[in-house]
């Protein structure tokens, strides 16, 4: 058979469901032998980085890797970012690309780039395949590094004369993975320091948001009555609605809910990656911190854990529930009173009639409209930081959001892709004008897949974020301002459904109305960010910690650094 052919068989027998991109004449023998596939389906796209970041998307829901078409060159450096998007943010990707001859050419080096060696350091395996009876071996590695942990981008390159060829190597079935857990010397250090802490914190991270590992955390928090907080890619990995949950933390520090953390005598860290930024920093004589993760914990002079469960995170958990073998009874006194506090604070202007809107009140009916399965992907901008802090999410993959890379551009493909997996569900993207505007063009991918989606287009008609971060490093407010065009003929002549915000009333009516009309639909809501210094820096600057926490003598040199804290950890 052609190796093309056995490329798809090998494709096949991974379980691939659909390969998203834009085919170039490199790919023309692959896109054939595609066409004669009953069981993979082609997404066409508009643009290679959507393409590679649904791809990426389908691989952090489900666990298997999304899979990726690009040709040559350009084709194939337009996939830069989103390899870099799954690399740090742990999704597992397949991406194949295209190449002119290597054996004979008589094109020069028209196009040609080196992508592999380009994509080396993105990549944990960035290959060319010179021989087509090597396909069903470096699929199957391919497949294998991109879903292990640390999940992450793999790269194939298939020249045209190797599609070509002739071959009948046969392809090589999975296998399934197993893990090691941490040894019983320290799984046991690890439960007779939970078992005589006064005020254990648990602290749940991307790395823990994996399918096989969900139920075992939240029974290893129910069942030892553990308080808990979330870093921004840990959400919804235990329901938010938890008596336990303390909040997440957006902020790396002087956030309300670190009153707590600051109170807390260990933190049990439970798949915290160091690509987020960091949750807390720890110093010195603060509380102890147990790591535990499906690897060794990157020690730096924030991060550098007492004790290191490193294997299994599921399967450490159960083994240290049974180390633990009896009743836990934690006093919760000082948690409860953070936890009101935290509440009180972050909600607050959530019901403001304000006209442009404030994000507090978008936060707020956006988590009134969506139900306890509905899916909200977040593109990069200031508002992440308020749907981190003040949505809760209720189930796992419910708020996509991007903590690691944190590129703007991901939010509109990511939205549809969930909405491919999950028809039934609300999905909405929710991006600020600049980002949606990077691959806006996706519209009339969504519109022609039929899709259900609702886009939310938050407009500041500015780089916001970076306006802000201008305003507080003390530059002049220049060079950071655009138009945009009207949004509500941009999304009709895809043939989506455009509305444009007119009041705060009519926020809450118009997206409500929205899902139940289906079809893919663009909101315009105008957003006042004025307050952003305010509620996020000043208001912060000006709390004095719960319970005694900080002595009220520290509270004036605490102040006199906090200010350029805030705004550095600011994304």
């Amino acid at each position: 058979m052609k190796a093309s052919d056995l490329f798809i068989k090998a494709l096949e027998n991974e379980g691939v469901e659909y390969i998203f991109g834009v085919p170039g004449e490199e790919n023309l023998d692959f896109v054939e032998s595609l066409r004669k596939s009953s069981k993979i389906k082609l997404i066409l796209n508009r643009h290679e980085q959507g393409a590679g970041f649904m791809a990426a998307t389908y691989g952090r829901i489900t666990g298997k890797a999304g899979v990726c078409l690009a040709t040559l060159g350009p084709g194939a450096t337009n996939f830069a970012t989103p390899a870099a998007y799954a690399d740090l943010g742990g999704f597992p990707l397949i991406m194949i690309t295209g190449q002119k001859p290597i054996n004979k050419s008589k094109q020069g080096q028209f196009q040609i780039v080196d992508i592999v060696q380009l994509f080396d350091p993105v990549c944990k395996l960035s290959k060319q395949i010179v021989n087509g009876n090597l396909i069903p071996s470096l699929v199957r590695e391919a497949f294998r590094l991109a879903e292990e942990e640390k999940p992450g981008a793999v790269l194939l390159e298939l020249p045209e004369d190797i599609a070509e060829e002739e071959t009948d190597t046969p392809v090589i079935p999975p296998h399934p993975r197993f893990y090691a857990i941490g040894c019983d010397e320290v799984l046991t250090k690890a439960a007779e320091k939970i078992k005589y802490a006064k005020n254990p914190l648990v602290l749940i991270g991307a790395g823990a948001n994996r399918r096989n590992i969900r139920r075992t955390i939240s029974n290893f928090i129910g069942h030892l009555k553990i308080p808990f907080f979330v870093t921004q890619m840990g959400k919804g990995v235990v329901d938010e609605s938890s008596e336990f949950f303390l909040g997440t933390a957006a902020l790396s520090d002087k956030d309300y809910l670190h009153d707590y953390i600051k109170h807390a005598d260990l933190i049990i860290n439970i798949g915290h990656d160091v690509i987020e930024k960091p949750p807390f920093f720890m110093e010195h004589g603060g509380p102890e911190v147990i790591h535990i993760n499906y690897k060794s914990a990157k020690v730096d002079q924030i991060y550098f854990p007492q004790t290191e469960v490193v294997g299994h995170i599921g399967l450490s958990l159960d083994r240290l529930m049974d180390l633990i073998n009896e009743p836990t009874s934690y006093s919760l006194d000082s948690f409860l009173k953070v936890k009101k506090n935290v509440n009180e604070k972050i909600h607050a202007g959530s019901d403001s009639d304000v006209f442009p809107m404030k994000p507090q009140r978008v936060v707020s009916d956006i988590r009134n409209i969506m139900g306890y399965h509905d899916i909200i992907a977040l593109d990069n901008g200031v508002y992440k930081i308020w749907f981190a802090r003040n949505y809760p999410a209720f189930q796992p993959n419910t708020v996509l959001l991007d903590n690691a890379l944190a590129t703007m551009g991901a939010g509109l493909p990511s939205a549809m892709m969930a909405a491919m997996l999950f028809p039934n569900r609300k999905v909405m993207a929710i991006c600020g004008d600049g980002g949606f505007m990077m691959n806006s063009q996706e519209l009339e991918t969504a519109v022609r897949l039929g899709l259900n989606l609702v886009v939310l287009v938050l407009n500041d008609s500015s780089y916001g974020m970076i306006r802000w971060k201008q305003s507080g490093a003390g530059f002049p407010d220049w060079g950071l301002e655009y138009k945009n065009p009207d949004f509500i003929q941009y999304a009709n002549s895809y043939g989506a459904t455009g509305h444009r915000i007119k009041s705060a009333e009519d926020f809450f009516l118009v997206t409500n109305e929205a899902f139940k009309s289906k079809g893919v639909h663009l909101i315009d809501v105008p957003v006042d960010y004025s307050e952003n210094v305010k509620y996020l820096i000043t208001d912060l600057i000006n709390h004095k910690y719960e319970d005694g926490f900080i002595h009220p003598d520290d509270q004036a040199k605490i102040k006199n650094n906090q200010m350029n804290i805030l705004k550095k950890q600011m994304i």
